[in-house]
């Protein structure tokens, strides 16, 4: 299923010719001979597909332990760290035709099913998945996900659920994310801003469900100008102690899981499936996340800021090439080392320079004149070069 993922293979007949034909390498992966395409269905449908959610799991704390330091994406304001690690959770969307995929139910003529993803900014690595039915629900299937104590969270305003954000503060995480224009609160507190920064107002509000005597929920509402595009934005965090531009920041950072779905969708196969059962499907799906650990582990390696597309497309021409792979990462358009001065090749060379322009008739000198030909010839390459077919007319 890698192959399908990095090779682009559209079919299971066509996973099976395409490693088929490199059967002389397949002995370097374990395997003796490719798989047929009916093996292949018969695993799709049969293997469980948890099988390659725990295969992500092990290979993801595996890579992160080898990250580099230079891994980590820093925020834009120079100087400004986070405390503890930065997640991003959001939720994307797999058209599939209704009629194909009569079990992924979402409308009645369409159907689909959702990816909800985690994103680890360091090393901007797909933390974890969930896949459900296009009709889950994104904050429903949020309350499965559990953060480590002291990282932050940033999630758009879909996950409104003030109960869940509540939550957050006992378990020492935080979030920040953007207030919804009907949210219904009450500040307590105003605190100072700077004149001549993009903060409009830095607030400690509560919401009206939670406003109570005997409350301890608050949260901080952030106002921030966005000089680019000329709007105002309306953060809401549970840090109370942060700086406001660096609240901003960190929303800013949530980009990147959008720019991870694109990456999965125009790279890998995770629009058009092989299978079309629920577990042939979330194999493909695992497989794809797989496999984009793995080339974005690869691109963090290298010392070339490749774009991922870029790098992608040139990993795919590379898949059963013999080549070092660190110093593939390093020096990717590399030519093949020289040969020795020594070196004697295997086998005759058909186009030597002296057969050039000689191989319609051998025994033609090097002066235009006819030689006489040899009867006990034993050298390889006057052998090769005497034509097997004469057309005479």
């Amino acid at each position: 299923m890698l192959f399908c993922q990095l090779g682009q293979a559209q079919s299971l007949r066509e996973i099976y010719e395409g490693l088929q034909a490199s059967e002389g390498k397949l002995v370097h992966l374990g395997m003796n001979k490719a798989p047929r395409h009916s093996t292949l269905a018969y695993a799709n449908v049969h293997r469980p597909w948890e099988i390659y959610q725990d295969l992500f799991t092990e290979l993801l704390a595996h890579l992160r332990a080898k990250l580099p330091v230079s891994a980590k994406t820093p925020l834009d304001i120079p100087g400004k760290l986070l405390p503890g690690k930065l997640f991003s959770l959001d939720s994307t969307l797999i058209d599939l035709c209704a009629k194909v995929f009569d079990w992924a139910k979402y409308r009645t003529a369409k159907g689909a099913v959702k990816i909800h993803l985690l994103l680890d900014h360091d090393g901007l690595l797909p933390e974890f998945a969930i896949i459900t039915d296009g009709k889950a629900s994104d904050i429903r299937t949020a309350h499965k996900f559990s953060f480590p104590k002291g990282s932050m969270v940033v999630f758009d305003r879909g996950y409104c659920d003030y109960d869940w954000f509540a939550g957050f503060a006992p378990k020492g995480v935080h979030f920040v994310t953007r207030l919804k224009d009907n949210a219904s609160w009450v500040a307590l507190e105003s605190r100072p801003v700077p004149a001549d920064s993009n903060v409009r107002h830095d607030d400690i509000v509560v919401f009206a469900q939670h406003n109570t005597s005997d409350n301890e929920r608050f949260f901080r509402r952030v106002v921030w100008w966005d000089e680019t595009h000329q709007r105002e934005y309306v953060f809401l965090t549970n840090h109370l102690d942060l700086d406001a531009a660096v609240v901003a920041a960190v929303y800013k950072q949530r980009w990147q899981i959008e720019l991870l779905f694109k990456a999965l969708k125009q790279n890998l196969r995770v629009k058009t499936f092989v299978g079309t059962s629920a577990n042939a499907l979330k194999i493909q799906i695992w497989t794809a996340l797989i496999a984009l650990l793995l080339v974005r582990y690869l691109q963090l390696r290298s010392r070339i800021h490749w774009h991922l597309s870029r790098f992608v497309a040139l990993l795919r021409h590379q898949l059963f090439v013999y080549r070092d792979l660190w110093r593939f990462l390093d020096e990717p358009l590399e030519g093949p080392l020289p040969l020795r001065d020594d070196y004697i090749p295997p086998q005759p060379n058909l186009f030597s320079e002296s057969d050039v322009g000689q191989h319609n008739n051998p025994i033609i000198g090097s002066d235009n004149q006819p030689q006489p030909q040899t009867e006990n010839r034993t050298d390889a390459n006057a052998l090769l070069s005497t034509p097997l077919i004469t057309v005479s007319r």
